[in-house]
């Protein structure tokens, strides 16, 4: 039988490679705007630590990997969700 391959994804913020279950999925959809965990389009990857998530180049980071600039309502509802991790 073979064995089911991993997938990994880099980080955008520490640069370090994850399987990508572990990661925090943020994807932009032209039509739609962005998503959090879910939808087809350009994505980006983040752990899910605490330095990771709470870094002060994320905003940066996540506009030039996604391409896109977005409002602070979503920056908001953004740390809302990753309050919890460690």
């Amino acid at each position: 039988m073979k064995r089911k391959r991993s997938i990994l994804r880099m980080c955008i913020s520490c640069r370090e490679i994850f399987d990508r279950v572990d990661m925090l999925k943020i994807t932009y959809e032209n039509k739609s705007g962005i998503f959090i965990n879910s939808g087809i389009g350009r994505s980006a990857y983040i752990c899910k630590t605490k330095n990771c998530t709470q870094d002060r180049k994320l905003k940066k980071n996540l506009q030039r990997a996604l391409k896109t600039n977005f409002d602070n309502k979503f920056y908001e509802v953004f740390t809302i969700e990753t309050q919890n991790y460690k």
